[in-house]
């Protein structure tokens, strides 16, 4: 069973629903939010929201950042950040 959730364009409260979702329903001890780039600054948001309003009892377990590698358009290769926050009941 994954429980990542990957934070891209849609608004926060979507994946402050799944956070909580695979939290409730999937019975998970721990759930993963992912994202890269300017996706960053909300899977950021999403954490501090689940963990402020929504669930106090959450805990942050580990943060992880690093580099991806990406093909553009034009074929050039461009380093992308990452960032992984791992959240623990």
């Amino acid at each position: 069973m994954d429980n990542t959730v990957y934070v891209g364009n849609k608004g926060v409260m979507n994946y402050v629903l799944a956070v909580i979702t695979q939290f409730n329903s999937e019975n998970a001890d721990e759930v993963i939010i992912k994202a890269r780039g300017k996706a960053i600054s909300r899977a950021v948001d999403v954490e501090e929201m689940v963990r402020k309003r929504f669930m106090p009892e959450i805990k942050i377990k580990e943060i992880n950042l690093g580099t991806d590698q990406v093909q553009s358009e034009d074929g050039k290769s461009i380093n992308v950040s990452t960032i992984e926050i791992i959240l623990t009941k």
